[in-house]
């Protein structure tokens, strides 16, 4: 079993150690050390990383793993022999924004408690950000907001926080905000002053205060309840300040102030679905009169009609076949397009003997696209940039010859 020193010491980044055992785990080198302070990966809380030294040499530590009889493993590209006394390093700044995370988590968890008896049933700790998943069947932004006030407050108020170990009788005595569901021998208990008492064994702050800050981020629901989103400290700084500079530079496009982004956004909305109506109706015109130049009298029964448009897009040739094939006479429609991703449109009017999906089918094999569709109307795409033109126009044609 290893002697695990961030369970006295949250801050301790340097220590010695001497190597119990080192083995290859999966492909991997696995190092056993007799006492470490490196964090592993357990609770929600990602795992510590950092530096192994001795005699000279240094090695990375990439990863460490808690293994149920109690051993930690320190994952690295090397090892040292059993019994060598080595230097350990824990990376300060990943430990440091780490024990925000994790002592901002029981502090905002505690506070949706407090104010609304929603208790947290897991929590995960990101590379970017943190979330806990509260068993609740719903929550409002005005919650929300309440529980991050208080949080906050009880940051600023710079509380003690405490470490201390107990068995597991007199913990259930002490009205645990959650116990384990398994464990033996004594718990370890994180004591937030006159807020939060909860078991853990991850590593925290001494007090409130160097949480820094907690913001909430997003708000989902999920499976077993609602998953807030949130980051802590220094995280919290970073956040804010890119969405602040994310913002300022969307105000900067609407020459307006940020806070006027939201309706500034709105409005261009309204504007781009007015724009959409009128270039959808001038689009329909549009492929109104080309069916009426395609349609010309002819004798031919059903009418066969092969178009590659490289100037126009998918909607319109959908469009357009739409219109060919909607009249009373007997219209075969195959159509191309060659702007965007090159599409191809087969369409019939209806109670035609020809299979226009099959047909479909039997084009995207020999063009390596894919589609298909019904009797009446079949549609198939090409990767963009892959349209072989002279090859696309004799498959039309091809085609129109089957039928």
């Amino acid at each position: 079993m290893t002697d695990r020193l961030y369970y006295h010491d949250s801050f301790l980044y340097d220590f010695d150690a001497s190597v119990v055992e080192a083995f290859d785990s999966n492909g991997r080198t696995a190092i056993v050390l007799d006492r470490t302070a490196f964090y592993p990966t357990s609770g929600g809380q990602v795992h510590d990383l950092g530096m192994l030294q001795a005699d000279g040499q240094q090695i990375a530590i990439t990863e460490v793993a808690d293994e149920e009889d109690g051993r930690i493993l320190h994952f690295a590209a090397a090892s040292f022999p059993a019994g060598t006394q080595v230097h350990g390093t824990v990376d300060a700044v990943r430990r440091r924004d780490h024990v925000q995370q994790h002592s901002g988590q029981h502090v905002l968890s505690a506070a949706f408690i407090q104010l609304f008896n929603m208790p947290t049933v897991s929590f995960h700790m990101g590379e970017e950000s943190c979330t806990i998943d509260l068993e609740t069947n719903g929550l409002s932004a005005a919650q929300a907001q309440k529980a991050e006030l208080l949080a906050n407050e009880v940051i600023a108020e710079d509380r003690p926080v405490s470490i201390r170990f107990v068995p597991l009788e007199e913990a259930r005595q002490l009205g645990l905000r959650k116990l384990p569901p398994k464990q033996t021998g004594d718990l370890r208990l994180i004591d937030i002053t006159d807020f939060d008492l909860t078991a853990c064994g991850g590593t925290h702050v001494r007090a409130t205060g160097q949480i820094g800050s907690i913001l909430l981020r997003k708000i989902e629901r999920v499976k077993q309840g609602v998953r807030v989103e949130f980051v802590c400290g220094l995280r919290a700084v970073n956040t804010a300040r890119r969405d602040y500079s994310t913002l300022t530079e969307a105000a900067s496009l609407y020459s307006s102030h940020i806070y006027d982004v939201p309706e500034q956004v709105r409005k261009s909305q309204a504007e781009a679905k007015v724009a959409g109506k009128a270039q959808h109706k001038v689009l329909e015109e549009l492929t109104e009169l080309y069916a009426e130049r395609l349609l010309a009298p002819t004798t031919d029964a059903p009418k066969i009609i092969t178009e590659f448009f490289p100037d126009r897009d998918a909607l319109f040739i959908k469009l357009l076949a739409q219109k060919l094939t909607a009249g009373k006479s007997a219209v075969i429609a195959l159509l191309a397009s060659g702007s965007g991703q090159p599409t191809l449109v087969f369409a019939q009017t209806p109670g035609q003997k020809s299979n226009m999906g099959q047909l479909m089918k039997d084009a995207m094999a020999q063009l390596g696209g894919r589609g298909g569709g019904s009797a009446d109307m079949a549609q198939g795409g090409l990767a963009t940039g892959a349209i072989d033109v002279e090859k696309l126009k004799s498959l039309l044609q091809e085609t129109a010859r089957k039928l």
